[in-house]
């Protein structure tokens, strides 16, 4: 088969055409992206940045998975807060997604803690609030009908009591079994339980995002990478454009003002979402690094946005902000740390890949 595909390769050679060759490259620029010096503020100002990760291992019968988030806050000196736990979940094809809901749901209460506990005066999310809330409804699942019956306000009521009591870890498990209206299915029936959960967990997201979002002034969301192509409109996203094709000098783009699209309601706080405004731009920190992409959830004046950016510059390495590197490095779950977590839990068992090696 390899040889074929040689020959394939061959008999197309140069199948994939630069995009540069038919396009006007400076004129798509002009205007869109200037170059220009970023500087560094001198106000004292305090500042945290978090993230979060989350790792799986295949079993036969279920998966062992990791889920963690942490957050450093800068005040003069590095401070760290994190949360994280282990699971063992059933095989369901929306896995990721229900990770992934687990981690965002650590990460924002790491962000809460380290705002109302250290009241910084920035916060940096690793991703994007508007992403997350133009995505923010599970893909991998339908809403049970029983569950859509109860996403009513003594729901919401009792969700906001238990956050309020517990800003650790997961509440929605406690909301589960807490509701007498629902019949929830039995525990054999393991497809249709995270069907709950997943629907569950973006419940609770959304309630933390809405809570996130009471201190937008502080919030800046940046992404190294997005799937955005609004300021270009190339078959390519925006990030990757100005990447490609800006003189690698520091600089940044034109400011643009979004606002959340969601064909479907949100089930609680929908005024709230869609009247949300966000400012984003593109910036590049220093020469001959990546362009970043930036979010903040409130109309910004340009003065506001090229004071923040001095500001995250303070603290940048190589480009980009040494606490969100630091987040980053610190929270990764490793598959060797999945190894090692599973020997110290005493978790063994076959993952019917034993076989390979015959």
């Amino acid at each position: 088969m390899l040889n074929s595909l040689y020959e394939k390769a061959i008999a197309k050679r140069g199948f994939i055409r630069d995009i540069t060759s038919d396009a006007d490259i400076e004129s798509q620029l002009e205007y869109k992206w200037f170059a220009r010096a970023i500087g560094e503020s001198k106000s004292e100002f305090s500042i945290a940045a978090g993230d979060g990760s989350f790792n799986k291992k295949k079993f036969l019968t279920t998966n062992f998975c990791a889920v963690g988030a942490e957050s450093i806050i800068y005040d003069g000196e590095i401070k760290k807060i994190d949360d994280s736990d282990i699971f063992d979940i059933p095989h369901v094809g929306f896995l990721d997604e229900l990770l992934s809901n687990y981690m965002a749901i650590y990460e924002l209460k790491c962000a809460l803690r380290a705002i109302r506990e250290y009241d910084v005066d920035y916060y940096m999310l690793d991703g994007s609030i508007l992403g997350d809330l133009q995505n923010a409804f599970p893909r991998g699942s339908k809403l049970p009908p029983k569950l859509r019956d109860n996403l009513d306000e003594s729901l919401l009521a009792e969700f906001e009591r238990r956050l309020e009591i517990n800003r650790y870890g997961l509440v929605f498990p406690e909301i589960r079994d807490s509701l007498k209206l629902m019949e929830l299915p039995k525990r054999d029936d393991v497809n249709r339980m995270e069907e709950y959960n997943l629907h569950l967990a973006s419940v609770e997201k959304i309630i933390l995002l809405k809570e996130i979002l009471q201190f937008k002034k502080r919030i800046i969301s940046i992404s190294k990478t997005s799937s955005d192509n609004e300021l270009f409109h190339w078959n390519i996203p925006d990030i990757s454009f100005l990447d490609k094709f800006t003189d690698k000098k520091q600089g940044m783009s034109i400011i643009k003002y979004r606002t959340v699209y969601e064909k479907a309601a949100f089930p609680y706080f929908n005024d709230f979402f869609k009247s949300l405004t966000f400012t984003v731009f593109y910036v590049r920190f220093q020469d001959s690094r990546n362009v970043l992409k930036v979010e903040l959830p409130y109309k910004a004046t340009k003065e506001e946005v090229f004071e923040i950016m001095r500001k995250i510059n303070v603290l940048s390495v190589q480009g980009y902000p040494y606490l969100l590197n630091k987040a980053h490095n610190d929270v990764v779950i490793t598959d060797r740390n999945m190894k090692e977590l599973m020997k110290i839990a005493r978790i063994y068992e076959s993952t019917n890949r034993e076989v390979m090696s015959w």
